[in-house]
This record gives structure tokens, sequence and C-alpha cells, in this order.
């Protein structure tokens, strides 16, 4: 059997201003922490012996995936499209939306739909290219969306829809 694994699909290209400048700032301190990392490798490799030093190891490693992000994010900050804060019509859920749901239990959820590169599940944020977000794109308050999920169909009704909310 052979190791060879299809290509993932191509993410979302859409990105918030937000988003946008916290993946600049990231390569900026991978940079700065780059210079850090390379000079403390030289001073291990200076020790003599690399094969059975750990510090030179360690540092190896962390210089690896260090220029593993910036390679990253050299290809990718370029394909990304800045969405605008606020879309045509705002009645409809569109990208950067902030959308209030409610299950048939009558439990209240909150969502913000953004690019698969800013991801906070914690605050609620989740990917555009994900089935809730898919099935969520151009409704509109007061309408009824199914989910797909492993459990089964889920139900939810829309509550709410708010663009460019401010965060805590």
């Amino acid at each position: 059997m052979g190791r060879y694994r299809p290509p993932q699909p191509k993410a979302s290209p859409y990105i918030t201003r937000e988003g946008y400048d916290r993946l600049q700032q990231e390569m900026r301190r991978l940079w700065d922490r780059r210079a850090e990392v390379t000079q403390a490798l030289a001073a291990a490799a200076a020790e003599g012996d690399r094969s059975e030093n750990a510090e030179y190891i360690y540092r190896k490693k962390e210089l690896g995936g260090i220029d593993r992000r910036i390679r990253y994010l050299q290809k990718r900050l370029p394909e990304l499209t800045i969405a605008p804060d606020t879309p045509s019509n705002p009645q409809q859920v569109f990208f950067g939306a902030r959308v209030s749901l409610e299950d048939e239990s009558g439990n209240t959820l909150d969502y913000r739909l953004v690019g698969p590169d800013e991801l906070a599940p914690d605050q609620g944020d989740i990917s555009i290219d994900s089935p809730l977000a898919r099935a969520l794109l151009k409704k509109e308050v007061d309408d009824e969306i199914m989910v797909e999920t492993p459990g089964g169909t889920v139900t939810y009704y829309i509550n709410a829809i708010v663009y460019n909310p401010k965060r805590n």
C-alpha cells in the first residue's frame, strides 16, 4: 500500500484586516527569534562534538520549525485577500459576520466567520470553510439552517447578524 495522499483542498484566501496584521506581526517576531536561535546555535556548535551536544540538537530542531513557519507565511500572505468589514448587504451572513444562533433546545451560540488562518475557537471564530459556515452563507435573520454532523442533522435558527463588532 502506497503512502500517497491526495492534496488537501485549497483553503479560502480570505482574511480580516486584524488577522492579516497578526500574521505579519508573527512573521516579524519569527525573524527576530530566528536571529536569537542562530546565535545560540553557533555558540553550541563552538562547544565541540555536535553528535552528543543536546543544546546544538535542540537549537537545530527549533531553527527548522521557525524556518518552516516563515516559509509558510511567505507563501500564504501574498495569496490572502483582505475582506471588507461590511458587505454590500449586511442583512445576510457573509465573511466576517458575527452570527447568533439558537438550536432546537433553546441554547444560544455565537460564531464569527473568519478565514482558516485566523481561527480562534475559544473566541467563537470558525472557518469560512467549515460545514456550519457554508450553511450560514447568504442566510438572513430568522432563517433556519440544517447542518450535517457526525451525530446527525442539527437545526439552527439565526437570531442576529452583526458585522465588525469590537473585541475586548
